[in-house]
């Protein structure tokens, strides 16, 4: 009788899980009727996870409620589930630092309760909101880490949906065919997949993959498979996305009004919800300013400045720093207790061995003797967990070391992929030579038999003759040639090779005794060759006016290496551009200079672009601050080289003149004890 009664106070839970938000006079009176047990817990998270998708306001207070009562009940994987549904409603409100934070404290508990299935959902809902905050390296350490715990351990569903985040991670990366192979193993089992916020999601995302593959038409398909399923789902969030996503195709194929039709709807979908508001602002200003609209350019632009304060706003970044620097230091704190127990245990098995030795020593050589092996085998055993002690730490500098510098992928697959042209370059002139090289054996023999015969020569043979030597000529001529482009492509490859190897050497994260006129030196050399391959065209003169005496100073060779190749990119980039705005007129040159003061050294990087306003001096060292186009960069380069050079013990200052140029200077101490 009770399981009757229970299934009929659960009977709304079907429409629910039909995509139906539940009416909220019906819910409240169900919840007061449910025994206040796991399966209001139950019924509490399972509505807050359907308001998410069109109301996360809603949803938010209902998984606070399941949360509380979790506590209450102590029932700990309620808890888990519902700070998780907390952090998922908080990260759709645009409450970056509030999400996270749920989303960390469900990923504990369910560890502490070495509850995988848990862990794997709470790493996705982690990876996909560093996704959203752009840090796309960061988010596939968390998607990837979730992927292979939930290999045994997770639904169908959970895997195509961390399938699918790993795809746009990478898609955002620009690693095209690793998004497409995630892509698809999210879309392998589509017709088996039950929820149907789900479907709308790997719908989107497939027709996101088509459409940066030029494929528009197959992207269509699936933007109006996604929409329509979204309707019927009443996922307000999927639906505005997918109507962004098909008016941007829309908008690329000239086709105004239903852009504008579609970039609407996306709009009025989405009022609860903070990032698709943004996007359909931007995507509204974009067709309105085309347009000369210049009323609903503003009112849109307006618009989408107060989303992108609300979501990205200077207290948004601050909160997320001091969470993500709790976050490692609590991962730090974690590790170094792990060590300690191990380090524990084996002391205490040092100490049993110790003991059992004690004893048998007491037996066959007496006290003094004892005594004598027992201070032995305490220095030893002193000098063995020193020595582990130290190894830990160096451990534990290099793993930190390792993910903050883990952006080395994007330049090296850069570098790699331009290898091809020149090895061919090679490989073609190499055949030719031989062939010439034949040809001329041939010629030279047909002399040979020839010149036995000379008393006899005709004039018509003296003729072929002089003709048969100037075709010699020509092809010695082509062979000296195609011998120099051997060379020199040849170079251009060693070249490369040797600057993708050193840049891909890992830091020991210690410091040593570091020439810096030869740091600057080889990452100047390695940036403009990376620029290089990856535009062919550009050309820059760039200069060294280093001090002769320069002193060595104790750095990480390879993080301040990252600084100098950083604050150069960006100098030839901005090059770059002006020189594409100028013309042929223009000179682009680099300089990069140093000198040493009374208790630092100065490296002072200049060129002659554009320069930087006065209005985003302040600015640019800011984390997610950028001034590139959208995709074009993550805002996080110069932040990294600031924190770098202040961990140092230094500081990076910026000197500019609109129009004339920058001056980017680095001021290191010769003396450091940090």
């Amino acid at each position: 009788m009770k399981g009757l009664i229970l299934s009929i106070l659960l009977t709304p839970l079907f429409f629910i899980s039909n995509g139906q938000n539940p009416d909220s006079n019906r819910l409240n009176n169900l919840i007061e009727k449910v025994p206040q047990d796991t399966i209001l817990v139950m019924l509490l998270l399972d509505s807050a996870n359907q308001y998410s998708f069109s109301d996360p306001y809603a949803g938010f207070p209902l998984a606070q409620k399941a949360l509380k009562l979790s506590k209450d009940l102590h029932f700990r994987k309620g808890e888990a589930a519902a700070l998780n549904a907390s952090g998922e409603a908080a990260h759709f409100m645009g409450d970056y630092p509030k999400a996270l934070t749920l989303q960390f404290e469900a990923l504990q508990i369910n560890r502490k309760m070495k509850d995988l299935s848990g862990e794997v959902e709470s790493l996705g809902d982690i990876g996909i909101v560093y996704i959203e905050l752009g840090q796309y390296s960061e988010a596939l350490q968390y998607l990837l880490l979730a992927n292979k715990l939930g290999e045994q351990s997770t639904s169908l569903e959970r895997k195509s949906f961390i399938f699918s985040n790993i795809s746009e991670a990478y898609e955002k990366l620009n690693i095209s065919d690793s998004a497409l192979y995630y892509q698809r193993k999210a879309y392998e089992h589509f017709s088996e997949i039950s929820f149907p916020h789900l479907k709308s999601f790997i719908l989107r995302h497939m027709g996101m993959i088509y459409y940066n593959l030029g494929q528009k038409d197959s992207a269509l398909v699936y933007y109006l498979k996604a929409i329509l399923n979204s309707r019927i789902s009443n996922d307000k969030l999927n639906l505005s996305l997918s109507e962004i996503k098909l008016a941007e195709l829309y908008l690329s194929n000239h086709q105004q009004d239903s852009s504008l039709f579609y970039a609407h709807d996306a709009f009025a979908n989405a009022q609860n919800l903070k990032l698709p508001v943004l996007e359909a602002s931007n995507l509204l200003t974009n067709i309105y300013r085309k347009a000369k609209n210049q009323d609903s350019t503003i009112l849109f632009l307006d618009i989408a400045a107060t989303m992108r304060d609300s979501l990205y706003g200077q207290e948004q970044i601050r909160q997320l720093q001091i969470l993500m620097l709790e976050e490692q230091q609590r991962e730090q704190v974690i590790i170094q207790q792990n060590e300690k127990f191990r380090n524990k245990i084996k002391f205490l098995a040092l100490l049993s061995v110790l003991g059992l030795f004690s004893l048998l020593t007491f037996i066959l050589i007496r006290n003094n003797r004892h005594k004598q092996n027992a201070n032995n085998l305490l220095k030893k055993q002193k000098t063995t967990i020193e020595t582990t002690l130290k190894e830990l730490r160096s451990t534990q500098a290099q793993l930190i070391q390792s993910e903050k510098m883990a952006s080395l992928g994007e330049l090296t697959a850069g570098i790699a992929h331009e290898i091809q042209n020149p090895l061919n370059f090679v490989n073609n002139f190499s055949e030719l030579n031989a062939e010439l090289i034949k040809e001329l054996s041939d010629i030279r023999s047909m002399e040979s038999e020839v010149g036995g015969e000379v008393g006899e020569v005709r004039s018509e043979e003296s003729e072929d003759r002089k003709k048969r030597r100037e075709e010699e000529d020509v092809i010695i001529n082509d062979l000296k040639e195609n011998s120099q482009k051997i060379n020199v492509h040849g170079q251009r490859a060693s070249n490369i090779v040797k600057g993708m190897l050193e840049h891909a050497r890992k830091s020991s994260g210690e410091k040593s005794p570091t020439d810096i006129n030869a740091l600057c030196e080889e990452f100047a050399k390695l940036s403009y060759q990376s620029m290089r391959a990856k535009d062919p065209k550009f050309s820059a003169e760039y200069t060294f006016d280093f001090d002769a005496h320069l002193p060595k100073i104790e750095v990480v060779a390879q993080d301040l290496g990252r600084v100098i190749l950083n604050l150069i990119n960006n100098a030839f980039q901005a090059l770059e551009e002006k020189a594409k705005k100028v013309g042929e007129d223009f000179k682009p040159a680099v300089t990069v200079s140093t000198s040493s003061m009374a208790d630092y050294i100065e490296i002072r990087i200049s060129d002659n672009g554009s320069g930087i306003p006065e209005s985003i001096k302040d600015k640019i060292f800011q984390p997610f601050f950028t001034t590139k186009d959208a995709g074009k960069g993550t805002g996080l380069g110069l932040s990294l080289s600031y924190d770098i050079v202040k961990a140092l013990g230094g500081e990076i200052k910026v000197e500019s003149k609109v129009g004339t140029g920058s001056q980017l200077i680095i001021l290191l101490p010769i003396n450091s004890d940090i």
